[in-house]
């Protein structure tokens, strides 16, 4: 029986042997369902013949993928495929501009899903493929800085699996009651408003403007492990209505702007390709997304499948204006010949997946694609000194921390906060 890998390709040969009669189907959907089999979903106005085409070639898969295809209902005919399209993660085959792909997944991740820019406030997302690369620290410090000049800032912990931004900017006494998930979980029962005011607190670390911090857990968690297995869940408006649970963060983070009122928005998003990054990045409307990496093969190799998901779904060209490469921890010896390397294999993989191809001589000005050595390119690394004296620091608002801030951040973490400074 042939692999999850090897069902698309298989089906392009068969409907590549169909072509003509396709042309006669407005829109045709390959359902993948959550054990990996298959099914053609059509339009139930299709008439006699289109519904034999279809039979014909759910046939043709069964010989190919056997029982990859049920044996009944491998056509269903549906009311609305636009529905269908709009509700799970669904991208166009390519070659076929009739024929789209739907995944109905465990979850409600949808990476090729990419929302609009939010346009009342900066939101800057810091993310990393891998985790342990300083991301959290260089939040933090970079909520310091924004800070010290004058600007009001929300900090989001939205790495709820393995939370530890709040730690580094609050102390133990200055924690709120409650947190995102207390939120999360309350909000199924229309019960969210009696957590809200006592979800964050505000940071003793800048001098200057307010750092309003609103972590996964208040001061006591409570059951954080039970409630964490019910934060994913979707709230039910009516029977006919659901609310997805990035969308209900999304109101979470509404509110809060309209509360707090901040500059900008940082959100900590959990490392790694799964529900809560897809959401931080695809799915609150990020100005700005901050790609964490370290030079590691397993670092370009995650990067790369995140970013083929991109241009397979063709979300390519809605996130890509927004993305910034950020060379975490570069080595004090030899750092100019490190980034060297870093930024020359940050470029293969940029050209290679999200830059256009610019054909030879052309000198057109619409392509987005940038030179390796273009200092204001998205895959030209912001870059982040690895310091010691960061590295054992617990938190930040300790005496220690604060002397290594002012002594230290402005040089260790300078080209991120100076290129963050710059925004707008």
């Amino acid at each position: 029986m042939k692999t999850f890998d090897e069902i698309i390709p298989e089906i392009k040969i068969i409907l590549k042997d169909k072509t003509a009669d396709l042309a006669n189907i407005d829109k045709l959907i390959i359902n993948r369902d959550l054990n990996g089999r298959i099914r053609l979903l059509a339009d139930k106005k299709l008439s006699v013949d289109n519904r034999t085409t279809l039979d014909t070639i759910a046939q043709n898969i069964a010989g190919v993928l056997g029982n990859r295809i049920p044996d009944n209902e491998r056509v269903i005919y549906e009311s609305s495929l636009d529905t269908i399209i709009k509700d799970i993660p669904c991208f166009p085959l390519t070659d076929f501009p009739k024929v789209f792909v739907a995944d109905r997944l465990l979850g409600e991740a949808n990476w090729g899903k990419i929302i609009p820019e939010n346009e009342d406030t900066h939101r800057i997302v810091f993310y990393s493929i891998k985790g342990g690369v300083g991301r959290s620290t260089a939040l933090a410090v970079t909520a310091w800085a924004l800070a010290e000049e004058g600007k009001k800032v929300l900090v989001l912990d939205m790495d709820i699996e393995s939370p530890g931004i709040s730690s580094s900017l609050l102390q133990p006494e200055k924690s709120p009651k409650y947190g995102i998930v207390d939120w999360l979980v309350e909000d199924l029962i229309d019960n969210g408003d009696t957590v809200f005011q006592d979800i964050f607190s505000v940071s003793d670390l800048s001098r200057n403007e307010e750092i309003f911090v609103i972590p996964s857990y208040g001061a006591d968690p409570g059951e954080y492990i039970s409630k964490l297995g019910r934060v994913w869940m979707p709230k039910y408006v009516s029977a006919n209505d659901r609310e997805s649970w990035q969308n209900r963060m999304n109101r979470l983070i509404t509110q809060l702007e309209a509360r707090h009122k901040p500059d900008v928005v940082l959100i900590d998003s959990r490392a790694g390709i799964d529900e809560i990054a897809s959401a931080c990045i695809a799915g609150f409307g990020a100005e700005y997304i901050l790609l964490f990496a370290i030079d590691s093969a397993q670092t370009w190799d995650g990067y790369k499948i995140l970013f083929d998901h991109w241009r397979k779904t063709e979300a390519v060209k809605k996130i890509r204006d927004r993305l910034q490469i950020v060379g975490a921890l570069v080595p004090e010896t030899n750092s100019g010949e490190y980034l060297e390397r870093f930024n020359e294999r940050s470029w293969d993989m940029f050209i290679d997946k999200l830059y256009d191809n610019v054909p030879p001589e052309d000198t057109n000005d619409n392509y987005f694609s940038f030179d390796k050595d273009d200092k204001d390119a998205p895959h030209f690394p912001r870059s982040i000194l690895w310091n010691k004296g960061f590295e054992a620091l617990p938190n930040l608002y300790q005496p220690l921390g604060q002397q290594i801030m002012q002594e230290q951040a402005g040089r260790i973490f300078k080209h991120l906060i100076d290129h963050i400074k710059g925004i707008p």
